[in-house]
């Protein structure tokens, strides 16, 4: 068992920086730019082995830098999760090392900060080591009950106050079982009972945090999704007459597996036509003339993805969509910009929601935004930006907005299109973007044409 002390966690690192570097530059970083490559070129995909040494370096990082931010931040002594195996709790999930994959019989971790800007202290009361990122403190041979372990931690340290993970807004501060909760109060001595307090925020704040090493890697796991959704969008998948939009699904499905990439969830793919309302699906075959919608997102290197893209397929003789759809898409573009400029450290989501639907309807567009956070997962921790269902505003958006985080600008407008006899058409997008306090900027571009599909359109590399 390791028994390394997190504080020398850098010194554990060190003999490695050299290799994991190499694994770093290796990949095909994207750059930020405002318009996305329509057909970006193929990106490295790394073997497992260097994947698990990039996330364990991640996690180091994160755990060295955002806990003394946060727990300082929220003026809390002492943050305790638990999770059960095959029960995880998701903040505790962030946190283990590649090759430790899921909790095991009952892990707890704790974290405590004995002030004087000395190190916060990284316990694991478990029946296992987690890779030297976290100091064993348990001996189940010396004391049998492992909520009385934490029990004697808690007394040893006599922290003011102690942060369990129970929130009614949130699930990813919620970790904290019932069960849990008894048995841990049960070994507690009384005198801690109403030291007991909320971890919703420090849940929330961890999980929502970008690290400048995480955003070394997002912009090439953005293009990673990007380059997959360019391919789904060609004459390479799509044959007009004949491909469905379930074919395209599944062949997302069959090329993530080829690559040992995980979806996070079930992709989508629909079609709007002219003379048809709403929006078609499943075994409704693509034809020319058809204005495709798709809905991606992966999981790679423990960050998630979420972009919707547009795709027109050309009629014989053309060679550009109709200016409706051209025109379509420029105003949801517009929104994101409208968006973006309203997002300011401070306001919280509904805030920023009704400041930039008012500013669009002004400019005479008809949007709906329903924007989120994302990173660890992919409708992340943080405050939402409105809701599909829900434009007036929600209570799970009275958080404020945070510098330093991961966002999915998702929304779409409705405009009608003249080539289509004046038929309302429904133009989503979403794209990855950081905001770092000051400024917010897609990580690999942001679709800004069409994507067209026909003998007359580029392949995708």
């Amino acid at each position: 068992m390791l028994t390394m002390k997190p504080g020398a966690l850098a010194a554990a690192f060190a003999g490695t920086v050299l290799s994991l570097f190499a694994v770093l530059t290796s990949l095909t970083v994207a750059q930020p730019t405002e318009s996305e490559a329509l057909h970006p070129a193929t990106p490295d995909i790394l073997p497992l082995r260097d994947r698990a040494d990039v996330i364990d370096m991640v996690i180091a990082d994160r755990l060295e830098t955002v806990i003394p931010e946060i727990m300082r931040e929220s003026g809390v002594s002492m943050w305790l999760l638990m999770a059960r195996e095959y029960f995880e709790e998701p903040v505790i999930e962030s946190m283990l090392d590649a090759r430790s994959m899921a909790a095991r019989r009952r892990t707890i971790l704790i974290f405590f900060d004995p002030g004087e800007g000395r190190p916060i202290e990284r316990l694991t009361v478990s029946r296992y080591g987690l890779a030297g990122l976290f100091e064993p403190s348990w001996d189940p041979a010396e004391q049998p009950d492992q909520w009385q372990a934490v029990a004697d931690i808690i007394a040893e340290r006599d922290p003011a106050s102690i942060a369990i993970n129970y929130s009614d807004l949130s699930a990813f501060g919620d970790g904290m079982t019932l069960s849990q909760y008894r048995l841990m109060m049960a070994a507690l001595p009384e005198r801690f009972h109403d030291r007991i307090t909320s971890g919703e925020t420090l849940a929330v704040r961890w999980l929502e945090t970008r690290t400048a090493r995480e955003m070394t890697i997002y912009p090439d796991i953005v293009r990673t999704a990007h380059w997959i959704m360019s391919r789904a969008f060609s004459t390479a998948v799509i044959e007009p007459g004949v491909t469905t939009a379930d074919d395209v699904v599944w062949w997302y499905r069959e090329e993530l597996s080829r690559l040992g990439i995980r979806p996070w969830f079930h992709p989508s793919v629909g079609i709007q036509r002219a003379g048809q309302d709403g929006m078609l699906y499943g075994d409704t075959v693509i034809e020319p003339g058809d204005l495709l919608w798709t809905d991606f997102g992966i999981t790679y290197l423990r960050l998630n993805t979420d972009t919707q893209h547009l795709a027109y397929v050309l009629r014989e003789g053309e060679t550009a969509a109709p200016q409706g759809l051209v025109d379509g898409l420029a105003a949801s573009n517009r929104v994101q910009d409208i968006l973006r400029e309203h997002m300011q450290v401070g306001l919280t989501g509904n805030e920023i929601l009704a400041r930039a639907r008012a500013q669009a309807i002004a400019e005479g567009i008809n949007p709906s935004i329903y924007s989120h956070p994302i990173g660890l997962h992919g409708h992340g921790a943080g405050t939402a930006i409105g809701f599909w269902d829900n434009q007036n505003g929600d209570p799970r958006s009275e958080y404020p907005l945070y510098a330093d985080t991961a966002w999915s600008i998702e929304l779409t407008t409705f405009g009608a299109v003249p080539e289509w006899g004046g038929q309302v058409v429904d133009f989503r997008t979403e794209e990855d973007a950081f905001f770092d306090g000051e400024t917010v900027r897609f990580l690999d571009g942001r679709q800004t044409e069409l994507i067209l599909i026909g003998a007359d359109a580029s392949p995708a590399q």
